[in-house]
């Protein structure tokens, strides 16, 4: 038997084999994060490589906190250190100041602009039916949605499909991760994480 037939024969009985175990529930494909190598995503500078760092501010260890003008997210890990991302940031005026809470994660979120947003930037309008889940979806890979008061803000941190804009101030408003980077923060963080934005 040469190597053709062979590897036909391979698929053939593979593509069965999976047809047969049920594997190809779309569930399983939306409860697994898309994943962004960081190495391999284009235009984002090694500035903002995820690494473990000196930390000397004086909020206990699990909480999050957004530097919005040095573009980094730290989760302070105690004893003076932290996990460092970078991130996007809202354009000037449109970011979420003080502190929060995660109240709620999704993975693959859907994305729906709001009114104010399609009014600041009208080609937004041929979004207003919503965006499902996935990777052109402008939340990503993941989001934790930060609450106050036990009310939604509207603001989240989120992956992204446009990794490029990484230390930028670009968005409505949210914080943006590359997808590598949300999918790490997501496992980790649990919900009632409380965050600080400053």
């Amino acid at each position: 038997m040469d190597n053709s037939n062979m590897t036909r024969r391979a698929l053939v009985l593979g593509a069965a084999a999976l047809m047969t175990s049920g594997c190809t529930s779309t569930m399983r494909q939306l409860t697994e994060p898309f994943y962004y190598p960081f190495s391999s995503t284009p235009g984002v500078s090694s500035r903002y490589r995820r690494r473990r760092v000196r930390y000397d501010g004086s909020e206990p260890a699990g909480t999050i906190v957004v530097n919005t003008s040095e573009r980094f997210l730290y989760v302070v890990e105690g004893d003076g250190w932290a996990t460092r991302y970078g991130v996007a940031v809202g354009e000037e005026g449109l970011t979420y100041k003080g502190m929060a809470t995660i109240g709620r994660k999704a993975e693959w979120p859907a994305w729906t602009p709001t009114a104010s947003m399609i009014e600041r930037k009208p080609r937004l309008a041929q979004y207003a039916g919503g965006v499902p889940g996935g990777p052109n979806n402008p939340l990503g890979a993941a989001a934790l949605y930060l609450y106050s008061g036990g009310k939604d803000t509207m603001f989240r941190l989120h992956g992204t499909n446009e990794p490029w804009l990484i230390g930028q101030a670009v968005s409505n408003g949210c914080v943006r991760l590359t997808n590598d980077d949300i999918v790490d923060l997501y496992r980790r963080t649990p919900v009632g994480t409380r965050v600080l934005v400053i």
